[in-house]
C-alpha cells in the first residue's frame, strides 16, 4: 500500500485539554486497505486488536525531521497502514494527548484515530500507547504514551 494514498492530521481539540483526534484519509483503491482493516472473519479491526507506532527517519527528533506513522494488525504482524509526517505532527499529538490526559485526571494520555475511506470514517480507535521509535530502532521513551505499568 503506498503511503501518498494516505494523508494525517492531528487536531489537538476544540481547547486545551481535549481529547486530540489523529485523521488518516485514504484515496488509494478501497478493495486491498478494506482487507487490511479487515480480521479473518471481515469485521474490523477494533483498538484492541492494533499497534500504533512512529519510525523515526531522521537522526533526531524535532523542525524538519520526518518519520512513518504506522497501524500494524497486533495480532498478524501486518500493517494496516503507513504514512510519511513531520516529526512537529507527532510531537503536536504527543503534548496534546498529555494534556488531556491531566485535564481529565489519566495518567498516561489518550487520543483517538479516525480513518476514512473517500470522506467516510470506517474505522475509530481510542487507543493510550503511542511508541516512537529512532532511526536506529530504540524506543525514545520521552516522545512516547506508554501507560504506567506496562513494560515493554
Amino acid at each position: 500500500m503506498r503511503r501518498d494514498y494516505f494523508t494525517l492530521d492531528v487536531d489537538p481539540g476544540p481547547e486545551e485539554g481535549a481529547k486530540p483526534v489523529v485523521t488518516v484519509d485514504f484515496d488509494g483503491p478501497e478493495g486491498p486497505f478494506e482487507t487490511r482493516l479487515t480480521d479473518e472473519s471481515g469485521e474490523t479491526l477494533d483498538a484492541a486488536r492494533v499497534d500504533v507506532a512512529y519510525r523515526l527517519q531522521d537522526p533526531e527528533m524535532g523542525p524538519g525531521a520526518t518519520g512513518v506513522f504506522s497501524i500494524t494488525n497486533r495480532i498478524t504482524g501486518d500493517y494496516v497502514l503507513e504514512v510519511n509526517v513531520e516529526a512537529t505532527t507527532v510531537i503536536d499529538l504527543v503534548t496534546a494527548a498529555r494534556a488531556y490526559g491531566k485535564a481529565a485526571d489519566i495518567d498516561d494520555g489518550r487520543y483517538q484515530i479516525a480513518i476514512s475511506i473517500d470522506d467516510e470514517q470506517v474505522a475509530t480507535y481510542d487507543k493510550s500507547t503511542f511508541l516512537v521509535y529512532d532511526i536506529a530502532g530504540e524506543l525514545l521513551r520521552q516522545h512516547s504514551l506508554i501507560p504506567s505499568g506496562v513494560e515493554l
